[in-house]
């Protein structure tokens, strides 16, 4: 009988022991978990973390003024290697003019945007019209530099008058301004470019014949 007895007495003490244990259980538990979240919060700042930066809500020809109806703001995860401008850099936008064509839902850059103006003092601005054959297929961006160069119809010679057949075909140098949208396909796309202001009125003229070609000179771009 004293057997009997001791043997209840022995399993009480275990399970007395065996609850004892169970709240540090618990507590190491609740630690681990609170660890892991930490280290879950830790990994989205670093991950997650978003920069506000100006969008395009509207679409800009390149050479347009950009004005504060067509930007927007977004939130991103930034990369180093994009430099777009931040959301409080708006005012560095406005004004300014579009170097390329902005697309809607794209972010800005700072290669996006510049502050050069249309014509400077002693230029004119020349709208000239080329089809596919006169302008290269290379896009162009407001501030390249090109030859506007003389294409007169077959059998009248590439020189002006006296100058012969054989001679160099003459060119005005000039800075694209903006570069207009293709409308159909084989139709002409106007290039407005800047040139001195004493040969505006001739290369209107020629430009008006259709008898032009457009050359880019990346020496002086």
């Amino acid at each position: 009988m004293p057997t009997s007895a001791a043997q209840p007495a022995a399993s009480v003490a275990v399970g007395i022991r065996g609850r004892r244990r169970r709240p540090g259980m618990y507590a190491l538990a609740v630690t681990l978990i609170a660890a892991g979240g930490l280290g879950g919060f830790v990994a989205w700042q670093e991950t997650g973390e978003r920069t506000p930066v100006l969008t395009v809500t509207r679409a800009v020809p390149a050479g347009d003024v950009i004005d504060d109806a067509d930007l927007g703001e977004a939130s991103i995860s930034l990369d180093p290697a994009l430099k777009p401008f931040k959301a409080a850099d708006r005012e560095q936008v406005v004004g300014k003019r579009a170097a390329v064509a902005l697309v809607p839902g794209a972010m800005v850059s700072r290669g996006q945007v510049t502050d050069r103006a249309l014509v400077t003092k002693g230029e004119q601005l020349v709208g000239i019209g080329l089809k596919a054959n006169q302008l290269p297929t290379t896009p162009l961006s407001p501030g390249d530099r090109v030859l506007v160069v003389s294409t007169p119809a077959e059998g009248q010679g590439a020189g002006s008058a006296g100058r012969g057949a054989d001679a160099e075909p003459e060119s005005v140098a000039a800075r694209v301004v903006r570069v207009g949208d293709k409308q159909e396909a084989g139709s002409e796309r106007v290039v407005d470019v800047a040139v001195p202001a004493d040969q505006g009125p001739t290369l209107a003229a020629r430009a008006a014949s259709g008898e032009v070609a457009l050359v880019v000179d990346p020496g002086s771009s």
